[in-house]
């Protein structure tokens, strides 16, 4: 059985656990729970009413978070020649081909987003066995194949807070959305935007409701449930 301790106790009963809040009310709950000795993540749970198992009703998709992610994204290309020269000059903090794929097939997966231009991807598809299983292996469906004229693009919304999100074997999305010292608009507003593009990239198989539970809490804080219903009234600014 899972224990807690005491800070974490005393937050828990600060809350009504049972009542459907407000995107706003939520977002400022959740910065109150932020009291680790740590910047910890804020996160957002969604419970979606898609069928994992049916290929026409799969949520994924990307984002830029108009306040980023509160940290410092680590961009890898694969990439050679002029491609990685481009790739160097945008910004990338690890361009390569051989060496980078020996170095991962030996365990090194220390950065946040990989892009590959279209004629390495089958130098390195042999590396979908541990890039796939962590969200980092290079695919067009995500922007993260592309060609080398749009890698300064890409490689600057990285930077930025460039987030994937995409539904769980549960039908569950997980993500992050800033950190506890962000202010209360800057969580808002992150939110909003991915909430937007979810919505967005509802697949049309899905014919009840897209959000059938949401929480929200920071990384060692209680959850905080969020009205389902009030995300879709959420608009991003023009």
């Amino acid at each position: 059985m899972t224990t807690h301790g005491k800070r974490y106790a005393q937050t828990v009963q600060s809350l009504d656990r049972d009542r459907l809040h407000t995107v706003e009310e939520a977002v400022k709950l959740v910065k109150s729970t932020g009291t680790a000795k740590f910047n910890e993540t804020v996160e957002v749970h969604f419970l979606t009413g898609a069928d994992p198992k049916q290929a026409d009703q799969l949520i994924r998709g990307v984002t830029v978070l108009p306040h980023g992610l509160g940290k410092q994204t680590r961009v890898l290309v694969f990439a050679g020649g002029e491609d990685a020269q481009i790739a160097k000059e945008a910004g990338a903090d690890y361009v390569g081909l051989e060496d980078l794929i020996t170095k991962i097939e030996g365990g090194w997966v220390d950065f946040d987003v990989s892009l590959a231009v279209p004629d390495v991807m089958a130098q390195i598809a042999k590396l979908g066995r541990v890039l796939g299983r962590r969200g980092l292996m290079p695919n067009p469906r995500t922007g993260t194949m592309a060609q080398a004229q749009d890698l300064p693009r890409i490689i600057e919304e990285a930077k930025k807070g460039r987030l994937e999100y995409r539904m769980d074997r549960n039908g569950i999305i997980h993500s992050t959305i800033g950190k506890a010292d962000f202010n209360e608009t800057q969580l808002f507003e992150n939110l909003v935007s991915l909430v937007d593009a979810i919505v967005r990239s509802r697949p049309s198989g899905i014919k009840g409701s897209l959000f059938k539970t949401t929480y929200i809490c920071t990384t060692m804080g209680p959850s905080i449930n969020i009205d389902p219903s009030s995300l879709l009234d959420l608009k991003v600014d023009a």
